[in-house]
């Protein structure tokens, strides 16, 4: 009598926590490829951002969401409605802290929100190469008191420590399912997406804390050309003409060094040669024009 086949299990988590607390590093550590663009400066991330990771007989698809922040704008709200859309179709949470941060009134909203979750939610603190095990210590014990998790993981992304444990908790909790995507398909995201991500990110890095919750970007074009090269235009969403001269930099510096920076990595991503066309773009308080958030792939709000 052959013996029963192993049950296939596969599930959605959703990453959550405050701005800067490292959930776009950690998905990118656990695949081992670069999904979710990462910068020191808060709402880097704007959408969910779907990374799968394959196991023995399991599949994980991870949501990187935007960091939980009071809104102020269209944008803002649109941003805010990502998270809360990601928690209420997924299969696991994980709570991300930062163990150099203190615990602090963003925590306990975000731990408000997941009070009426039917889930299971695992609590990673993050950054642990940073702190003593004694420092560890109270982090666990103080976080213990707030929320009773699931499951409790330390690890440092940036150094990719304690992986391995993440991801067999992960696997833990997973329930039987079936296999979504295919073993070689990393994430959802269209090409196009991913490039005018990388491409803001390049821009958020260059002008530091200057502009960068002021920059939106949208691929216009993205298309084979008869040499074999990959033609991309992007334009650049900015508010005000100073933030327009900043991004372009002196004699064009800024845009020239994030584009090659950009361009580099892109042609890195899809295997071909590619010419990345930048425009810079005025539109005065775009984060609250339907038409440009729209653009920008974000879901409206009223």
């Amino acid at each position: 009598m052959a013996e029963k086949a192993e049950a296939f299990h596969s599930g959605f988590i959703a990453l959550v926590g405050r701005p800067n607390v490292g959930k776009s590093t950690l998905m990118n550590a656990v695949l081992g490829e670069k999904i979710s663009i990462v910068s020191r400066h808060a709402q880097t991330t704007r959408n969910k951002i779907t990374g799968v990771w394959n196991g023995e007989n399991c599949q994980a698809v991870f949501l990187d969401t935007p960091g939980m922040h009071k809104p102020r704008s269209k944008l803002g709200e649109a941003i805010r409605q990502a998270t809360m859309d990601a928690l209420s179709e997924v299969d696991i949470i994980v709570f991300i802290c930062s163990c150099v941060d203190p615990m602090g009134a963003g925590d306990r909203y975000i731990l408000s929100l997941l009070k009426d979750k039917k889930v299971p939610v695992i609590l990673v603190l993050n950054k642990i190469d940073l702190i003593t095990r004694e420092e560890l210590m109270k982090k666990v014990v103080q976080y213990s008191k707030m929320y009773d998790f699931s499951d409790i993981v330390p690890v440092s992304a940036q150094q990719a420590e304690n992986l391995d444990t993440f991801l067999s908790v992960v696997q833990k909790y997973l329930p039987e399912g079936p296999k979504y995507f295919p073993d070689d398909m990393v994430t959802d995201q269209p090409e196009r997406n991913i490039v005018q991500e990388i491409v803001r990110e390049k821009l958020i890095t260059r002008t530091r804390d200057e502009i960068p919750h002021a920059i939106g970007v949208f691929t216009e074009e993205f298309s084979e050309r008869e040499n074999g090269k990959v033609y991309i235009r992007c334009t650049i969403y900015v508010e005000r003409e100073s933030q327009k001269r900043i991004v372009i930099g002196k004699n064009g510096s800024v845009l020239k060094e994030a584009g090659k920076e950009a361009r580099e990595e892109i042609q890195r991503l899809i295997g071909a040669p590619v010419f990345l066309d930048l425009w810079v773009k005025v539109s005065r308080d775009w984060k609250n024009k339907d038409y440009i958030l729209r653009e920008l792939g974000y879901k409206e709000h009223k």
